[in-house]
């Protein structure tokens, strides 16, 4: 079985993550899904932004979610990858599943981060549904409480926990929440390559992050993982092709 290739922050090694370029960047490079993180301004907004802290893709201190939407617009989040992307804004979840719209393959993989309010997450899950992109769409996260306002408001769209270990705590996690994925560090899953079909047994399908390296993509399809979460999505396409 081949796995699905997941754009890390879309192909964030050709363009500045969670942009716009990047996420166009994977969709044309045949990714079968974009990965984005998704994180809530002051007034509710949901913005596509993967630090908790500015400093590294945007000039600032302080925390992103201390900004309402006004001030999030006007980051710049591409002149530190290249001063070709100076300028580049942050992208807002409606313009994400206009791109889903546009290329009619692509899955969207929407990491839930930081603290949210449930009816602030409702509205932004509600688009999906309003898009008719429920399908397309599995919502992932650290935090139980915003999987489990997930599953109440939005009970159409699949849902993965993440997680940097492997245990029962985990699979209680997994079950608290009815997941339908388990999305484990790759760390954990090349140390212990059980852990994919232990998580089958249970029912639950395993993306694996962060994988960038041919020798790590090898022993992540040996693993049977469902899916490979990578910084470099054209790479894999390409490697994937040459193995067959």
């Amino acid at each position: 079985m081949t796995p699905r290739i997941v754009a890390h922050r879309g192909n964030s090694s050709v363009a500045p993550e969670n942009t716009l370029a990047a996420l166009v960047s994977a969709a044309r490079a045949d990714a079968h899904m974009i990965e984005i993180d998704l994180q809530m301004t002051t007034d509710g907004v949901g913005v596509v932004f993967h630090d908790h802290p500015l400093g590294r893709t945007a000039a600032g201190t302080g925390l992103l979610r201390d900004l309402d939407s006004a001030a999030v617009a006007g980051l710049d989040v591409g002149s530190w990858f290249d001063p070709a992307f100076a300028g580049t804004a942050v992208p807002l979840l409606p313009e994400v599943l206009e791109l889903l719209r546009r290329y009619e393959s692509l899955g969207l993989l929407l990491e839930v981060s930081g603290p949210w309010k449930a009816d602030a997450l409702a509205r932004e899950l509600a688009t999906i549904s309003d898009a008719g992109l429920a399908e397309r769409v599995i919502v992932q996260s650290f935090a139980l409480e915003s999987l489990e306002i997930s599953r109440d408001v939005a009970p159409s769209l699949q849902l993965g926990y993440l997680s940097a270990t492997w245990g029962d705590s985990v699979m209680e996690s997994c079950a608290q929440v009815d997941a339908q994925w388990c999305n484990v560090n790759w760390d954990v899953i090349g140390e212990n390559p059980d852990v994919v079909e232990a998580n089958r047994e249970r029912g639950l399908r395993t993306m694996a992050w962060t994988v960038n390296e041919p020798e790590k993509w090898a022993a992540a399809i040996d693993a049977g993982v469902d899916g490979i979460i990578t910084d470099r999505p054209d790479r894999l396409r390409g490697w994937l092709a040459a193995r067959r």
